[in-house]
């Protein structure tokens, strides 16, 4: 069974045509290395949540993902994800991809390509915040970026 059944004919996205304000993003993934785990607290409700991200590659770029809470402990270097419903924010004016809470994501026991290319790493890129209501802004917060609690 693929990865992608019910997707539309296009088939999964690729991480080199990403942009700062993809959403919607389906996209498989290998996962190269995670970042030290961080304790942050919301500013809505206070509630502390455990972070870091993923440094997620496919055969046209690599990106980080930012991982929350049971996904920093579940999701482990070397597996293939399948991302459904991912969007991209920016942090510090770096590209991020986060699942968020309405994405998912499943383990796959292998990937559609044969080697992965980390020369084009999306959040290497500095990018500009235009200031629209897009998906900039950092973790948290009610500016369209981060975790949506």
């Amino acid at each position: 069974m693929a990865a992608f059944d019910n997707e539309e004919e296009a088939g999964p996205m690729k991480i080199g045509d990403l942009n700062q304000y993809s959403r919607q993003i389906n996209v498989v993934v290998k996962v190269i290395s995670k970042t030290d785990v961080r304790e942050v607290v919301t500013r809505t409700d206070e509630t502390k949540h455990k972070v870091c991200e993923a440094l997620v590659a496919d055969d046209t770029g690599a990106i980080y993902l930012t991982l929350w809470d049971e996904a920093v402990d579940s999701v482990q270097e070397d597996q293939i994800l399948s991302v459904k419903n991912a969007y991209m924010n920016t942090f510090k004016g770096s590209m991020r991809m986060n699942i968020g809470r309405y994405g998912s994501y499943d383990v796959l026991e292998e990937a559609p390509w044969e080697d992965v290319n980390l020369d084009n790493n999306l959040s290497a890129k500095q990018v500009e915040y235009d200031g629209g209501n897009r998906g900039g802004g950092g973790f948290g917060g009610r500016s369209g970026g981060g975790r949506r609690y």
